[in-house]
């Protein structure tokens, strides 16, 4: 088992190499998050969920971020097209890798990322969920940018508040790339990220992280004792989404 020193590497690395998760990507509106711990006798794993939008990709998506000691279920090589683009993939990620997955359909998605004012419902895991009255917003702490319309970021954050275990990663999702053996060994809805975007905040900078680092070393869920507010709320993070 790593130490825990080793182990805040790993993650300071991949916040070097761009590939940490930014909370306030500039483009996707967060709607909602968690991290979970996993271990086993050998290994360790670290995964962070993000429930968001991203107009560019066209549809809500929950990204499963992983970093751990030994991945599972990594890209074949055919996935890259040659040898090369592989031997880059493996040299740029050698402890973590990223899955999408689309817990809602898009159908009730209008022009302009707004919601299409003729939708009725969308389709979530496979269940009706009926669109909400504007008044549902302002219940959940969600301010319309125009009162006569609703954005689609908008619902996606009303659904992570009324909808939250669906819209995030389901429990085979969550474990993409964990090793059969390990087990959940912390489960967090709140915690407190490194600001990344003009603080430079490396995850070794924080609390957070360095405790949960001590964690995955020792198997001790107690060593994680944060004294700073969580922070991971979309609220908190006002510039995602921005570009």
């Amino acid at each position: 088992m790593d130490d825990p020193r080793r182990i805040v590497d790993i993650l300071d690395r991949c916040a070097a190499n761009h590939v940490f998760p930014v909370l306030d990507h500039p483009y996707v509106f967060l709607a909602a998050s968690r991290l979970a711990l996993f271990r086993s006798a050998d290994d360790w794993a670290l995964v962070v969920e993000t429930f968001g939008y991203n107009p560019r990709a066209g549809a809500p998506y929950v990204c499963v971020w992983t970093a751990a000691s030994r991945l599972y279920a990594r890209d074949m090589p055919e996935k890259h097209g040659d040898a090369l683009a592989y031997a880059n993939y493996l040299a740029l990620h050698p402890h973590d890798d990223v899955r999408f997955f689309h817990p809602c359909d898009h159908e009730w998605i209008g022009e302009g990322e707004r919601v299409n004012p003729r939708a009725e419902h969308l389709v979530l895991r496979g269940r009706r969920v009926p669109l909400p009255p504007r008044a549902a917003y302002h219940e959940q702490g969600i301010e319309l940018a125009a009162p006569a319309e609703v954005r689609v970021y908008e619902l996606c954050r009303w659904l992570a508040a009324t909808h939250r275990e669906q819209v995030l990663a389901d429990p085979v999702e969550r474990r993409c790339s964990v090793r059969p053996e390990m087990s959940l060994l912390l489960a967090l809805d709140e915690w407190r990220h490194p600001r990344f975007m003009g603080f430079a905040e490396k995850p070794g900078d924080t609390e957070t992280f360095r405790q949960l680092a001590a964690v995955l070393a020792s198997g001790d869920r107690t060593l994680y004792r944060p004294t700073l507010p969580p922070n991971n709320h979309w609220s908190n993070w006002p510039a995602g989404g921005s570009l």
